[in-house]
């Protein structure tokens, strides 16, 4: 890559330079993204109940993400003999979606015109958020593109319908996937402890065909047979929301559950979601980076990305 490592004369440290996503290029022409995968920001917190800060979720992440950018090409990973995103899998930045502060609807609407972009492209979409309301915009950019099954990381289920008038908060965005015909089910994993969702919203949710796993239960599975519940064949869109991890690893987030998954423990659900699925897309939201002054949750969430990306790619021969 032009001006990463030795090759291009510069050292390129991870603190040196412009935070795009994993040092990746950025493009600003969302009519020419060329890549196989392209990175956008939803810096939009407005849907939040709690703790507001998931606005600068992009910018963490991104700077965060610069730590795995050390030159050189690809990632090497001892334990599976294998190194993921060589440079043949091009992965742009397209920088953010303009949010309109107070207005949802026109925020909502900017995002999903990025994705719109990104998927007309032919590219993986990944958008770091942000709340997760901002999930709502990105499935609706799937309308007319064939069917969808969510796999949802999280500790709450998100599935309210409706409370006080808002129905595209952080706490619904589950329920309108659900209400898409071309979002055929719904997968929810690490969903636990006292919710934002009554009890009504859990039955709707296995109503309409949710599949919901706590912790506990999906650790009692395993992290394969978590994912063979997803019906074989399906294209899958992933939406990990950072609770879903024990604030003791990730308590950058608004509205942090004890008792969550450990790092490896969704790892190993990405990595087998990639060998027996499509992957259509990615989301990643409620990074707020000012509540860990450490910065390991903005780390973990990069971490993340860019070794479920791995395992995306490698699945489709890209190694």
């Amino acid at each position: 890559m032009a001006g990463h490592g030795y090759e291009g004369g510069r050292l390129d440290l991870p603190f040196v330079g412009i935070s795009t996503f994993g040092k990746r290029p950025y493009v600003g022409d969302w009519s020419a993204i060329g890549a196989e995968v392209a990175i956008l920001g939803a810096p939009f917190d407005s849907g939040t109940q709690f703790r507001p800060g998931a606005r600068f979720g992009p910018r963490g992440v991104r700077e965060a993400s610069t730590l795995f950018s050390f030159g050189h090409a690809g990632a090497y990973d001892h334990e599976d003999d294998v190194t993921y995103l060589p440079g043949w899998v091009r992965i742009v930045d397209i920088g953010d979606a303009d949010i309109v502060h107070t207005d949802t609807i026109k925020s909502h609407a900017n995002i999903e015109t990025g994705v719109r972009a990104i998927l007309d492209a032919g590219a993986l979409p990944v958008v770091i958020g942000g709340d997760h309301s901002i999930n709502i915009p990105c499935i609706e950019a799937f309308e007319g593109r064939g069917d969808i099954h969510i796999l949802q990381i999280d500790a709450h289920l998100d599935f309210v319908d409706e409370r006080h008038g808002v129905t595209r908060g952080h706490g619904n965005p589950m329920r309108r996937a659900a209400e898409k015909p071309y979002v055929t089910g719904l997968t929810q994993v690490g969903i636990r402890n006292v919710s934002s969702t009554a009890k009504e919203g859990y039955d709707a949710a296995h109503a309409m065909g949710s599949d919901i796993l706590s912790v506990r239960q999906a650790r009692n599975l395993g992290p394969q047979a978590v994912i063979d519940r997803i019906p074989r064949g399906a294209r899958v869109y992933v939406t990990v929301d950072i609770d879903g991890f024990c604030p003791s690893i990730a308590p950058g987030t608004g509205t942090p559950s004890h008792g969550g998954f450990l790092y490896y423990e969704v790892l190993e659900m990405m990595q087998a979601l990639a060998r027996r699925h499509e992957v259509v897309g990615i989301d990643l939201v409620e990074v707020a980076p000012d509540y860990d002054p450490t910065g390991s949750t903005a780390i973990l969430a990069a971490q993340l990305l860019l070794n479920t990306l791995g395992f995306i790619f490698h699945a489709r021969g890209f190694s």
